[in-house]
């Protein structure tokens, strides 16, 4: 017992220190485990063993990841995303196989083997890509989309492939009939549970959700999710395959969202676990002894894989630039490698020497896949000057169509809420351009004649070309955190001055994009339930101005432009021209500004009729406004008056006059 929890303490204690390194050094925590796994196992420091017992319980980690991925698998998806996931997708993993199994002839090796080594290598991280293209705010980009494509069907080529090895290990006289039972088992037993599971799922979840429990609700889970896995085994197939289909079983039902969240727990400590188990299988000893076809496989790999993307995605969507980027982005190693090359090794399809110098490979050409990502717009330019035409004629179009506007203000995505706004500006003579990323949306709009240009707003010479230096504002309509953060760090650095408006979902990022530069965030859920609240009150028998003047106090609340128009606007009448209607002017404070280093109190604003709506200083949130408030180099002041007044005041300010 001892013994056993010391063995326990050492792996939490070690896991915990290189999981939080790789969390400080922005890796994924995969690489952590794996790590651990590589210096504390059989083949290193030799502090756990390689017992048995650690690979079956590691074994479940592979049981819940497949699970998570039946959770993730959707018709709907696949239907949005078929071109991508069955085209390029099948394509990629189809051709990748192939050409693996003639190189492993080459080598000597079977061609069992090979179509084994294939499956290994056809595979990516999905968690090291879809962390790096959210963190960049390439997640809706057109390469992309591509990547994530591909990801998606090698997820769903793990469950063949999962069937097809195991039976690759039987004698050569029985292999096909092996194969041939292997798969039609698998037909039966899947469309066993499919059939039967649709029909007895929902009302038995229905039946346990109805007792109020949450501890009964996770047991259910448990229940389900390992006893489908069991199924699975004992027809003769894996585990992860009937952890596959319970997740997909439920993935149709009302209780995903509830359940992806009750056992996500259980699959990362025990995923953790799985790719501790996959390190300890590295002998650092024959990999040394053998680094020279460790470096060749990596060689090999990487370009190939990238090349092989490439030239699909560039046969299939026929841009260069797109291409190579998804290449760079696919030519790593993945998580489901590591789960079939385990099952290789485990039916003796792989030598011993070969699974060493493929797992060191793969772990290298993971470690070198967030370096790729990061450089892999300089790496576009450099290997196709096309790439590079394509975006100068682009940033030209964008700033052809940008000049023919004075002033625009900017719209950074067209969506429903890009629509609606543009819609606005329009009724108001505003001029206005928007980006957007969608080839389709932005082709539906120029053949409506609507200001919308192809282009990245995340990237800087996109928004110069859309007119940044010129704009008045500059709005943010898509809910993405990590883009919206992009997008004002670059208006930050060219622009201090300019107003930017963020949408976000609910208010958790409000502070976040206000402390990077945002003039203000518009949250939904707030907004929506501002008019549910109008509404109710209006069905209620309130008096109409009594809820508009409620709608205006709540918002004057939270948006700081509201709460000094709130006061202007009680006495204002209907008729007055717009030249008496008061308006905001945001004024930079420069190092040679009259105003620095006074007290807004000796600035006699108020001699003009302009009042200091708010003060917006970078870095720094919700900046309390007062009369003793001393001004600094930097500043941006949010001015309210009528537009003379306006004009004088900012003259004064920087003039002193």
């Amino acid at each position: 017992m001892t013994n056993s929890l010391s063995l326990l303490l050492i792996l939490l204690a070690v896991a915990v220190g290189v999981v939080v390194l790789c969390r400080i050094l922005r890796l994924p925590a995969m690489l952590g485990y794996l790590l651990v796994g590589i210096l504390i196992g059989p083949h290193a420091l030799g502090w756990i063993p390689d017992a048995p017992e650690t690979r079956q319980l590691a074994e479940f980690g592979v049981v819940f990841l497949m699970f998570s991925i039946g959770l993730e698998f959707s018709l709907a998806k696949l239907g949005s995303m078929q071109r991508m996931v069955f085209g390029l997708g099948t394509a990629q993993v189809v051709a990748t196989i192939l050409l693996v199994m003639l190189t492993s002839l080459f080598f000597g090796l079977d061609w069992r083997a090979g179509l084994a080594l294939g499956g290994v290598l056809a595979m990516s991280s999905t968690a090291i890509v879809s962390k790096m293209l959210v963190e960049r705010a390439e997640l809706n980009t057109p390469h992309g989309q591509k990547i994530m494509g591909v990801l998606l069907f090698q997820d769903l080529a793990v469950v063949p492939l999962i069937i097809i090895i195991p039976a690759l290990a039987s004698s050569a006289e029985h292999l096909y009939a092996t194969l041939g039972l292997a798969l039609l088992k698998a037909a039966i037993v899947l469309a066993a549970l499919l059939f039967f599971g649709q029909r007895l799922l929902r009302p038995w979840f229905h039946l346990v959700a109805m007792q109020k429990s949450s501890e009964l609700f996770m047991l259910n889970v448990l229940l389900f999710t390992l006893g489908l896995a069991y199924i699975t085994e004992q027809a003769g197939l894996s585990l992860a395959l009937g952890a596959f289909v319970a997740g997909m079983l439920i993935s149709e039902t009302e209780y995903r969202y509830q359940v992806e969240e009750d056992i996500k727990p259980f699959r990362d400590v025990l995923l953790g676990l799985f790719f501790v188990t996959i390190g300890m299988l590295l002998d650092l000893g024959s990999v040394f002894a053998d680094f020279g076809w460790v470096v060749l496989i990596v060689l090999i790999l990487v370009p190939f894989k990238a090349a092989v993307v490439t030239l699909l995605a560039r046969w299939l969507a026929g841009d260069w630039g797109a291409a190579i980027r998804s290449g760079l982005g696919l030519a790593q190693a993945g998580e489901f490698g590591f789960v079939l090359l385990t099952l290789a090794g485990g039916v003796n399809l792989l030598p011993a020497e070969v699974m060493q110098n493929v797992l060191a490979a793969m772990l290298i050409s993971m470690l070198g896949a967030p370096f790729l990502i990061q450089h892999a717009e300089a790496i576009v330019r450099r290997i196709s000057p096309s790439a590079w035409m394509d975006s100068a004629v682009l940033i030209h179009q964008i700033a052809v169509k940008s000049m023919a506007t004075d002033a625009p203000i900017i719209v950074c995505g067209y969506g429903r809420s890009g629509q609606a706004l543009s819609r606005f500006l329009a009724e108001e003579s505003l001029p206005s351009i928007a980006l957007d990323i969608d080839p389709r949306r932005v082709h539906e709009a120029t053949l409506a004649r609507e200001n919308v240009v192809y282009g990245d707003a995340t990237k800087r010479e996109v928004l110069l070309a859309a007119g940044l230096m010129r704009a008045k504002t500059l709005v943010i309509t898509y809910n993405d955190k990590p883009s919206a953060l992009k997008i004002l760090h670059h208006v930050n650095q060219m622009r201090p001055d300019l107003p930017v408006v963020v949408r976000t979902t609910d208010d958790a990022h409000i502070a976040e994009l206000k402390k990077a530069g945002a003039a203000e965030v518009v949250a939904e859920v707030t907004e929506g339930s501002v008019m549910l609240a109008s509404q109710a009150l209006l069905m209620a028998g309130v008096p109409l101005a009594r809820v508009i003047r409620r709608v205006q106090e709540s918002r004057a609340g939270r948006y700081a432009a509201f709460s000094g128009f709130l006061r202007t606007i009680q006495n204002a009448e209907d008729d007055e021209s717009e030249s008496l209607q008061p308006r905001f002017l945001s004024v930079l404070l420069k190092e040679r500004s009259a105003a620095v280093g006074k007290k807004i109190s000796e600035l006699a604003l108020a001699e003009l009729s302009v009042e200091v709506n708010a003060v917006r200083r970078r870095n720094e949130h919700d900046v309390e406004l007062s009369e003793e408030m001393l001004l600094r180099a930097g500043d941006i002041l949010v001015l309210l008056g009528l537009p003379e007044a306006l004009h004088r005041a900012e003259s004064q300010l920087h003039k002193g006059q």
